[in-house]
Protein backbone atom coordinates (compact mmCIF):
# COMPACT_ATOMS: atom_id res chain seq x y z
CA UNK A 1 0.00 0.00 0.00
CA UNK A 2 1.55 3.09 -1.37
CA UNK A 3 2.04 5.88 2.06
CA UNK A 4 -0.07 8.30 1.80
CA UNK A 5 0.28 11.30 4.18
CA UNK A 6 -2.61 13.85 5.20
CA UNK A 7 -2.81 17.48 6.28
CA UNK A 8 -2.31 17.57 9.89
CA UNK A 9 -5.60 19.99 10.37
CA UNK A 10 -7.58 17.81 8.27
CA UNK A 11 -10.25 16.44 10.51
CA UNK A 12 -9.82 19.93 12.79
CA UNK A 13 -11.92 23.06 12.56
CA UNK A 14 -8.40 24.19 11.35
CA UNK A 15 -8.72 22.76 7.55
CA UNK A 16 -7.14 25.06 5.24
CA UNK A 17 -9.73 26.03 2.32
CA UNK A 18 -8.58 26.72 -1.16
CA UNK A 19 -10.37 26.47 -4.65
CA UNK A 20 -9.38 22.90 -6.52
CA UNK A 21 -9.57 25.56 -9.77
CA UNK A 22 -6.38 27.29 -7.93
CA UNK A 23 -4.41 24.54 -7.98
CA UNK A 24 -4.73 24.02 -11.62
CA UNK A 25 -3.89 27.52 -12.28
CA UNK A 26 -0.37 27.24 -10.54
CA UNK A 27 0.20 23.48 -11.91
CA UNK A 28 -0.45 25.10 -15.71
CA UNK A 29 1.70 27.99 -15.37
CA UNK A 30 4.68 25.43 -13.84
CA UNK A 31 4.23 23.07 -16.79
CA UNK A 32 4.50 25.68 -19.32
CA UNK A 33 7.49 26.86 -17.53
CA UNK A 34 8.74 23.45 -17.95
CA UNK A 35 8.06 22.57 -21.71
CA UNK A 36 6.95 25.80 -24.24
CA UNK A 37 5.19 23.50 -26.36
CA UNK A 38 2.34 24.01 -23.90
CA UNK A 39 -0.57 26.43 -25.08
CA UNK A 40 -3.47 27.69 -23.47
CA UNK A 41 -7.33 28.19 -24.77
CA UNK A 42 -10.08 29.52 -22.84
CA UNK A 43 -13.86 30.46 -24.02
CA UNK A 44 -14.21 33.52 -22.49
CA UNK A 45 -13.31 32.80 -18.86
CA UNK A 46 -9.90 33.15 -18.39
CA UNK A 47 -9.99 34.31 -14.75
CA UNK A 48 -12.55 32.10 -13.69
CA UNK A 49 -11.03 28.94 -14.85
CA UNK A 50 -7.43 30.31 -13.56
CA UNK A 51 -5.51 30.40 -16.34
CA UNK A 52 -4.92 34.03 -16.15
CA UNK A 53 -1.74 32.76 -14.29
CA UNK A 54 -0.25 31.07 -17.86
CA UNK A 55 -1.76 34.40 -19.73
CA UNK A 56 0.39 36.67 -17.67
CA UNK A 57 3.28 34.30 -17.78
CA UNK A 58 3.15 33.78 -21.22
CA UNK A 59 0.54 35.50 -23.59
CA UNK A 60 2.36 34.73 -26.67
CA UNK A 61 0.62 30.89 -26.19
CA UNK A 62 -2.95 31.87 -24.84
CA UNK A 63 -5.62 32.01 -27.00
CA UNK A 64 -9.04 33.29 -26.39
CA UNK A 65 -11.44 31.51 -28.42
CA UNK A 66 -14.24 33.32 -26.99
CA UNK A 67 -18.01 32.45 -26.68
CA UNK A 68 -17.47 29.17 -28.72
CA UNK A 69 -17.02 26.25 -26.97
CA UNK A 70 -17.14 23.58 -29.76
CA UNK A 71 -14.59 26.21 -31.87
CA UNK A 72 -12.25 25.47 -28.90
CA UNK A 73 -12.12 22.02 -28.66
CA UNK A 74 -11.40 21.82 -32.98
CA UNK A 75 -8.51 24.57 -32.90
CA UNK A 76 -7.50 22.58 -29.77
CA UNK A 77 -7.21 19.53 -31.90
CA UNK A 78 -5.26 21.28 -34.98
CA UNK A 79 -2.73 22.62 -32.93
CA UNK A 80 -2.11 19.10 -31.26
CA UNK A 81 -1.76 17.56 -34.67
CA UNK A 82 0.86 20.52 -35.26
CA UNK A 83 2.96 19.43 -32.25
CA UNK A 84 1.39 21.67 -29.19
CA UNK A 85 -0.33 20.60 -25.89
CA UNK A 86 -3.14 22.36 -26.16
CA UNK A 87 -4.90 22.82 -22.28
CA UNK A 88 -8.71 24.35 -23.59
CA UNK A 89 -10.53 25.54 -20.46
CA UNK A 90 -14.11 26.91 -20.00
CA UNK A 91 -17.02 25.59 -17.45
CA UNK A 92 -17.54 22.10 -17.49
CA UNK A 93 -21.15 22.52 -18.39
CA UNK A 94 -19.43 23.99 -21.60
CA UNK A 95 -16.63 21.93 -22.12
CA UNK A 96 -17.54 18.94 -22.71
CA UNK A 97 -21.30 19.93 -22.06
CA UNK A 98 -21.82 22.11 -25.06
CA UNK A 99 -18.94 20.70 -27.30
CA UNK A 100 -18.69 17.19 -27.06
CA UNK A 101 -18.73 15.56 -30.49
CA UNK A 102 -16.22 17.89 -31.45
CA UNK A 103 -13.89 16.25 -28.19
CA UNK A 104 -14.99 13.15 -29.56
CA UNK A 105 -14.35 13.30 -33.10
CA UNK A 106 -11.41 15.28 -33.52
CA UNK A 107 -10.00 14.72 -30.14
CA UNK A 108 -10.54 11.47 -28.58
CA UNK A 109 -11.23 9.93 -31.89
CA UNK A 110 -8.09 10.91 -33.56
CA UNK A 111 -6.09 10.29 -29.82
CA UNK A 112 -4.44 14.06 -30.03
CA UNK A 113 -3.28 15.09 -26.78
CA UNK A 114 -5.30 17.80 -26.07
CA UNK A 115 -6.29 18.48 -21.99
CA UNK A 116 -10.01 19.24 -21.60
CA UNK A 117 -10.49 21.42 -18.53
CA UNK A 118 -14.05 21.57 -17.06
CA UNK A 119 -14.32 23.82 -14.68
CA UNK A 120 -17.15 24.99 -11.65
CA UNK A 121 -18.60 21.23 -12.15
CA UNK A 122 -20.86 20.14 -9.42
CA UNK A 123 -23.61 21.11 -7.29
CA UNK A 124 -20.95 23.26 -5.08
CA UNK A 125 -21.12 25.50 -8.00
CA UNK A 126 -23.84 27.05 -5.66
CA UNK A 127 -26.35 29.88 -7.01
CA UNK A 128 -25.74 29.53 -10.74
CA UNK A 129 -27.97 26.68 -10.62
CA UNK A 130 -28.64 23.37 -12.31
CA UNK A 131 -27.92 24.99 -15.91
CA UNK A 132 -24.13 25.89 -14.46
CA UNK A 133 -24.07 22.45 -12.52
CA UNK A 134 -22.36 20.08 -14.23
CA UNK A 135 -23.48 16.54 -13.48
CA UNK A 136 -23.00 14.43 -16.40
CA UNK A 137 -19.43 15.12 -17.20
CA UNK A 138 -17.71 12.15 -15.39
CA UNK A 139 -20.40 10.04 -17.69
CA UNK A 140 -20.07 11.36 -20.29
CA UNK A 141 -16.22 11.71 -20.65
CA UNK A 142 -15.55 8.03 -19.15
CA UNK A 143 -17.10 6.63 -22.14
CA UNK A 144 -14.93 7.98 -24.77
CA UNK A 145 -11.96 5.94 -25.98
CA UNK A 146 -8.12 7.05 -25.38
CA UNK A 147 -9.61 9.51 -22.85
CA UNK A 148 -8.36 10.34 -19.25
CA UNK A 149 -10.58 11.10 -16.71
CA UNK A 150 -9.54 12.78 -13.73
CA UNK A 151 -11.20 14.74 -10.47
CA UNK A 152 -8.69 16.30 -8.06
CA UNK A 153 -9.39 15.85 -4.09
CA UNK A 154 -8.17 19.54 -3.37
CA UNK A 155 -6.17 22.00 -5.14
CA UNK A 156 -2.41 20.78 -3.93
CA UNK A 157 -3.83 17.54 -6.18
CA UNK A 158 -4.91 19.45 -8.56
CA UNK A 159 -1.44 20.81 -9.05
CA UNK A 160 0.39 17.88 -9.61
CA UNK A 161 -2.79 16.13 -11.85
CA UNK A 162 -2.01 19.10 -14.15
CA UNK A 163 1.48 18.69 -14.54
CA UNK A 164 0.98 14.70 -14.81
CA UNK A 165 -1.50 15.51 -17.65
CA UNK A 166 0.22 17.90 -19.21
CA UNK A 167 3.26 15.06 -19.51
CA UNK A 168 1.07 12.02 -20.67
CA UNK A 169 0.86 12.53 -24.47
CA UNK A 170 -2.79 10.84 -23.69
CA UNK A 171 -6.24 13.02 -24.52
CA UNK A 172 -7.33 14.17 -21.09
CA UNK A 173 -9.96 15.74 -18.96
CA UNK A 174 -9.80 16.59 -15.31
CA UNK A 175 -12.55 18.43 -13.29
CA UNK A 176 -12.35 21.35 -11.16
CA UNK A 177 -14.82 22.80 -8.71
CA UNK A 178 -15.47 26.31 -7.95
CA UNK A 179 -15.31 26.95 -4.26
CA UNK A 180 -13.28 26.66 -1.90
CA UNK A 181 -12.64 23.25 -0.31
CA UNK A 182 -11.04 21.62 2.20
CA UNK A 183 -7.14 20.60 1.34
CA UNK A 184 -6.74 16.70 3.02
CA UNK A 185 -3.13 16.56 0.98
CA UNK A 186 0.46 17.96 1.50
CA UNK A 187 2.71 18.39 -1.03
CA UNK A 188 4.67 14.78 -0.34
CA UNK A 189 0.94 12.77 -1.23
CA UNK A 190 1.66 10.78 -3.92
CA UNK A 191 0.13 11.70 -7.03
CA UNK A 192 0.43 9.20 -10.35
CA UNK A 193 -2.26 8.64 -13.17
CA UNK A 194 -4.29 5.46 -13.14
CA UNK A 195 -3.25 5.18 -9.16
CA UNK A 196 -6.09 5.28 -6.48
CA UNK A 197 -4.67 5.96 -2.61
CA UNK A 198 -6.10 4.25 0.88
CA UNK A 199 -6.18 7.10 3.01
CA UNK A 200 -7.31 5.00 6.02
CA UNK A 201 -7.49 1.80 6.48
CA UNK A 202 -10.94 -0.52 7.75
CA UNK A 203 -12.37 -3.70 7.53
CA UNK A 204 -15.88 -2.86 7.78
CA UNK A 205 -16.67 -1.17 4.65
CA UNK A 206 -14.68 0.65 1.86
CA UNK A 207 -15.62 4.36 1.16
CA UNK A 208 -14.36 5.17 -2.33
CA UNK A 209 -14.09 8.72 -3.67
CA UNK A 210 -13.39 11.00 -6.45
CA UNK A 211 -12.75 14.79 -6.40
CA UNK A 212 -14.67 16.64 -3.43
CA UNK A 213 -16.30 13.62 -1.63
CA UNK A 214 -13.20 11.95 -0.50
CA UNK A 215 -12.52 15.02 2.13
CA UNK A 216 -16.63 14.10 3.01
CA UNK A 217 -16.02 10.27 2.98
CA UNK A 218 -12.92 11.19 5.52
CA UNK A 219 -15.26 13.36 7.76
CA UNK A 220 -17.60 10.16 7.61
CA UNK A 221 -14.98 7.71 8.73
CA UNK A 222 -14.42 9.64 11.71
CA UNK A 223 -18.22 9.72 12.51
CA UNK A 224 -18.52 6.05 11.89
CA UNK A 225 -16.03 5.38 14.24
CA UNK A 226 -17.70 7.02 17.15
CA UNK A 227 -20.65 4.15 16.04
CA UNK A 228 -18.01 1.16 16.12
CA UNK A 229 -17.79 0.71 12.47
CA UNK A 230 -14.11 0.71 10.98
CA UNK A 231 -14.12 2.56 7.64
CA UNK A 232 -11.62 2.09 4.90
CA UNK A 233 -11.13 4.94 2.93
CA UNK A 234 -10.05 5.11 -0.46
CA UNK A 235 -9.56 8.34 -2.60
CA UNK A 236 -9.50 7.28 -7.02
CA UNK A 237 -8.78 10.72 -8.42
CA UNK A 238 -8.24 9.04 -11.41
CA UNK A 239 -11.64 7.83 -12.76
CA UNK A 240 -9.95 6.91 -16.20
CA UNK A 241 -7.86 4.16 -16.09
CA UNK A 242 -9.05 3.33 -12.81
CA UNK A 243 -7.05 1.46 -10.66
CA UNK A 244 -8.85 -1.84 -10.06
CA UNK A 245 -6.05 -3.36 -8.19
CA UNK A 246 -6.49 -1.09 -5.01
CA UNK A 247 -10.19 -1.30 -5.36
CA UNK A 248 -10.67 -4.89 -5.64
CA UNK A 249 -7.89 -5.42 -2.78
CA UNK A 250 -10.23 -3.32 -0.37
CA UNK A 251 -13.32 -4.69 -1.06
CA UNK A 252 -11.89 -8.34 -0.68
CA UNK A 253 -11.11 -7.28 2.69
CA UNK A 254 -14.33 -5.38 3.99
CA UNK A 255 -17.05 -7.06 2.08
CA UNK A 256 -19.17 -4.08 1.32
CA UNK A 257 -18.44 -0.74 -0.56
CA UNK A 258 -20.06 2.61 -1.19
CA UNK A 259 -18.77 4.93 -3.48
CA UNK A 260 -19.51 9.13 -3.14
CA UNK A 261 -19.14 11.53 -6.20
CA UNK A 262 -20.37 15.12 -6.80
CA UNK A 263 -21.83 13.73 -10.39
CA UNK A 264 -24.70 11.55 -11.43
CA UNK A 265 -24.47 8.16 -10.16
CA UNK A 266 -25.74 6.72 -13.51
CA UNK A 267 -23.05 6.38 -15.75
CA UNK A 268 -20.12 8.32 -13.35
CA UNK A 269 -17.46 7.34 -10.84
CA UNK A 270 -19.75 4.51 -8.72
CA UNK A 271 -20.84 3.11 -12.23
CA UNK A 272 -16.97 2.64 -12.76
CA UNK A 273 -16.86 0.75 -9.40
CA UNK A 274 -20.22 -1.15 -10.30
CA UNK A 275 -19.00 -2.22 -13.35
CA UNK A 276 -16.10 -3.09 -11.81
CA UNK A 277 -17.36 -5.11 -9.11
CA UNK A 278 -19.75 -7.09 -11.17
CA UNK A 279 -17.12 -8.44 -13.33
CA UNK A 280 -14.59 -9.19 -10.81
CA UNK A 281 -15.70 -9.68 -7.49
CA UNK A 282 -19.40 -9.43 -6.44
CA UNK A 283 -19.62 -6.81 -3.52
CA UNK A 284 -22.75 -5.14 -2.02
CA UNK A 285 -22.19 -1.61 -3.10
CA UNK A 286 -23.92 1.62 -2.14
CA UNK A 287 -23.29 4.84 -4.42
CA UNK A 288 -23.64 8.43 -3.41
CA UNK A 289 -24.12 10.69 -5.85
CA UNK A 290 -27.11 12.47 -7.35
CA UNK A 291 -29.67 10.95 -7.99
CA UNK A 292 -31.12 11.65 -11.18
CA UNK A 293 -32.34 14.87 -10.78
CA UNK A 294 -30.49 17.89 -11.46
CA UNK A 295 -29.26 20.54 -9.11
CA UNK A 296 -31.05 23.84 -7.62
CA UNK A 297 -29.53 27.49 -6.75
CA UNK A 298 -28.43 27.73 -3.38
CA UNK A 299 -24.93 28.12 -1.29
CA UNK A 300 -22.86 25.77 -1.45
CA UNK A 301 -23.01 24.30 1.74
CA UNK A 302 -26.53 24.35 1.78
CA UNK A 303 -26.85 22.25 -1.70
CA UNK A 304 -24.92 19.21 -0.34
CA UNK A 305 -26.52 19.20 2.98
CA UNK A 306 -29.47 19.09 0.64
CA UNK A 307 -28.57 15.97 -1.51
CA UNK A 308 -27.07 14.35 1.05
CA UNK A 309 -23.36 14.94 0.18
CA UNK A 310 -22.11 16.13 3.57
CA UNK A 311 -19.69 13.65 5.98
CA UNK A 312 -22.49 13.84 8.66
CA UNK A 313 -25.32 12.88 6.02
CA UNK A 314 -23.19 9.97 4.34
CA UNK A 315 -22.11 8.55 7.62
CA UNK A 316 -25.58 8.34 8.44
CA UNK A 317 -26.46 6.61 5.01
CA UNK A 318 -23.34 4.52 5.58
CA UNK A 319 -24.09 3.09 9.29
CA UNK A 320 -27.61 1.95 7.69
CA UNK A 321 -25.74 0.45 4.50
CA UNK A 322 -23.43 -1.80 7.37
CA UNK A 323 -26.64 -2.29 9.59
CA UNK A 324 -28.64 -3.71 6.65
CA UNK A 325 -26.16 -5.81 4.52
CA UNK A 326 -24.06 -8.41 5.39
CA UNK A 327 -20.24 -8.42 4.01
CA UNK A 328 -19.53 -10.71 1.33
CA UNK A 329 -16.06 -12.60 0.57
CA UNK A 330 -16.92 -15.31 -1.79
CA UNK A 331 -15.11 -14.37 -5.18
CA UNK A 332 -16.45 -16.42 -8.06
Amino acid sequence: MTYYPLHPDVLTDHVQLEPIRAGFGRGLRAAGENNEKIIALCADLTESTQMHLFKEAFPKRFIQIGIAEQNLAAVASGLARAGKIPFASSYAAFNPGRNWEQIKTTVALNNQPVKIVGSHAGVSVGPDGATHQMLEDIALMRVLPNMVVIAPGDSVEAEKATRAIAENDKPSYIRLAREKTPIFSVEDSPFEIGQAYVLREGSDITLCGTGTMTYQLLLAANLLAEQGINAEVVHAPTIKPLDTETILTSARKTGRVLTAEEAQIAGGFGGAVAELLSEQLPTPLKRIGMQDRYGESGAPNELLEYFGLTGARIAEKTAEFVRDTSQYHQEY
